[in-house]
């Protein structure tokens, strides 16, 4: 089989190696930080242990796939807990009110329809048809689309997708925001159904109604936590990847991905291996017949290759629509935080004006910002020392790297002005005064440290232009033998996203055209 070079140790990066490996060939790993994990990562101090990323758990039929893949099993690597409520929401008063009752979100889609029915009369059965419409469209999606390379048109010919094509084209056509309002008065049910494009992205009004599919993960799956927290995750790829053959190298930096004359096809060039800078500031040369670049697209595209060889150059992204930036909080608490379960949502009033302030035409950060935030001590006390609690707080800001990084003026005002809402509206308030720890990370550092596209966190927003067979594929047009994975490329944003970017690939080095996902467990070689 070939040696291959896999530029990234991210999610993506990981589980390309394991998977790359597992087929027989010979992987090599280079990760330019000292640790593995990309945007996946964790920083522990003072006795704190906190994930950087991820923190929601959803999909977990990708997980399953994934490592029944590597003929093992999600409950062989992972130590799930299901969460019950699966998160709390937050809406802020009206003025000069005091904050108003959350509303949680329980296990289990009975209990979820009968506290939309609490809130709205004839909203639970409402839910109930809607979360039928999203499985529907959500195992449409796994079965057609998202494990699909798009190398054989013949692939959406399948007579339950030409079944299903006009009422695919009315969701595809159609806002998701607009889906929702037609089924739901009230302004708070209709931000729970409509957040999910922040997690593709985007906004409500730019998201395709296809993506109410996200609904049926949350409310009627549920959601759960891996113990150890998503860099748990991390740890059992690793492991994998290592134990299918695959070796890892951190501290090193890719510099230039090499390639020759003599590609296949349309291709003029074809990848000949990586040029990499150690440690020591030394500069090696890496050879090898497959390249996989789960680095930021933009990167890979604009710095590691020569013009000639670019699919995707500076003109096609000044075209693209990014993702939001994140303003991220790691704070240390002194005593209990009760009020906040694992998951908690906070949600301005004024959910246009929000929006428009991140992705509108005069970017700025949204004040009152909507929120996320994740305190994982609710579930694994670990993860703090005694009597203290863990929070983690998302602010979903411009992308846009001059904002600044952690300790900028910017991001600290952000950063200041989010404790002081989540003091208000969850009724904390002496938040600020408990903090014992403080750790802000802005849109400058995934720039500089994942030198991730426009500083954003995700990547390419999720707009019906840059979704399914219209986002950036996982093959290199001009350069024979070299691929992409992770969030920045198809089938899109997220840590199952990238799970399934690592299949796409495999597809592709294989010559697979189909469109499901791979027969388990992986036979070696095998289509």
């Amino acid at each position: 089989m070939s040696d291959a070079i896999v530029i990234g140790g991210g999610i993506a990066g990981l589980a390309s190696a394991a998977l790359l490996a597992a087929d027989g060939h010979s992987v090599r790993v280079l990760e330019r930080n000292a640790r593995l994990g990309g945007r996946a990562g964790v920083l522990e101090e003072q006795g704190f242990r906190f994930d950087t990323g991820p923190s929601w758990y959803l999909m977990p039929r990708v997980f399953d796939h994934f490592f029944e893949l590597l003929g093992t099993s999600t409950a062989e690597q992972l130590d799930l807990t299901v969460l019950d409520p699966g998160y709390r929401v937050f809406a802020e008063p009206a003025a000069g009110e005091a904050p108003r009752p959350p509303l949680d979100i329980p296990h289990g889609s009975a209990s979820v329809r009968e506290v939309f029915e609490s809130r709205e009369p004839g909203a639970g059965s409402r839910l109930g048809s809607y979360l039928d419409s999203a499985g529907e469209a959500a195992a449409l999606a796994e079965r057609f689309f998202l494990y699909n390379p798009f190398t054989r048109p013949s692939s959406l010919l399948d007579r339950e997708v030409l079944r299903a094509t006009p009422r695919l084209l009315t969701l595809l056509g159609t806002s998701l925001e607009r889906f929702v309002a037609r089924r739901f008065r009230d302004p708070v049910l209709r931000q729970i159904l409509g957040y999910p494009a922040v997690f593709l992205g985007t906004r409500p009004s730019d998201a395709p109604a296809m993506y109410h599919l996200m609904s049926a993960l949350d409310l009627d799956e549920g959601v759960q936590y891996p113990m150890g927290g998503f860099w748990a995750l991390v740890e059992r790829l690793e492991a994998l990847a290592r134990e299918a053959g695959a070796e890892i190298i951190t501290e090193a930096e890719a510099v230039r991905i090499s390639t020759a004359p003599g590609g296949s096809g349309r291709r003029r060039s074809r990848a000949t291996g990586a040029i990499w800078r150690g440690r020591d500031g030394a500069e090696r040369s890496e050879s090898a017949d497959i390249v996989v670049s789960a680095a930021d697209l933009h990167h890979t595209e604009t710095a590691l290759l020569s013009e000639a060889d670019q699919s995707y150059p500076e003109r096609w992204w000044s075209r693209r629509v990014s993702g939001p930036g994140g303003v991220l909080l790691l704070l240390g608490v002194s005593g209990s935080l009760p009020s906040l379960p694992h998951h908690s949502l906070l949600f301005a009033a004024d959910w246009k004006q929000n929006f428009d302030a991140i992705f509108g035409a005069r970017p700025r950060v949204p004040d009152p910002a909507s929120l996320y935030m994740c305190r994982p001590s609710a579930t694994e006390p670990g993860v703090a020392p005694p009597d203290h609690e863990n929070l983690f707080v998302l602010v979903p800001v411009p992308a846009d790297p001059d904002l600044g990084g952690g300790g900028d003026p910017a991001v600290e005002a952000a950063a200041d002005a989010a404790i002081d809402r989540i003091a208000e509206w969850a009724g904390i308030p002496d938040l600020r005064e408990r903090i014992v720890f403080r750790r802000t990370i802005g849109p400058r550092d995934f720039a500089e440290d994942y030198r991730a596209w426009s500083g954003g966190m995700l990547g390419p927003a999720h707009v019906l232009s840059q979704s399914a067979l219209f986002r950036a594929q996982n093959e290199s047009k001009r350069v024979s033998g070299l691929f992409y994975a992770g969030g920045t490329t198809a089938p899109g944003v997220g840590v199952p996203m990238c799970l399934i970017s690592a299949e796409l690939v495999l597809k592709r080095v294989r010559g697979d055209r189909s469109a499901g996902p791979l027969p388990t467990p992986l036979r070696a070689g095998k289509l």
